[in-house]
């Protein structure tokens, strides 16, 4: 895979999924840069100021303070061209709910589990 995207935002409150799935996304070149939040506030306040400019997010859904789904509320009110992001949920929950919610949400392309794998990057390019 040679770098599909230009920017990737990863969203995770965990460290060591971000340590993770960093690693695989910069082994695979997923993408030519690869930021990453460890909160939805912070993600919200570099998507408002223009500091980060994704053309894909990976975003976990449970998080303190600010879960996905409502990082998603709040992504839905930045008056920022939402058209040309990809978000993708990337979750360990296999909850119905949070699938079904997931599938719901206009903005998320895909619900995949944790954790992120090179064939999953593949079906995704």
């Amino acid at each position: 895979m040679t770098g599909s995207y230009n920017t990737c935002l990863l969203i995770d409150d965990n460290y060591i999924d971000n340590f993770v799935t960093r690693k695989l996304l910069e082994n695979s070149k997923f993408a030519q840069n690869i930021i990453v939040k460890q909160s939805p506030a912070e993600a919200i306040t570099a998507l408002t100021d223009g500091s980060v400019m994704p053309d894909v997010i990976f975003l976990d859904i449970r998080m303190p303070l600010m879960d996905g789904f409502e990082f998603l509320q709040a992504y839905d009110k930045l008056n920022i061209d939402k058209s040309r992001i990809k978000i993708f949920l990337l979750s360990s929950s296999f909850d119905p709910t949070d699938i079904k919610r997931s599938l719901d949400n206009k903005y998320i392309t895909q619900f995949i589990h944790k954790p992120l794998t090179h064939q999953v990057l593949e079906e995704l390019s």
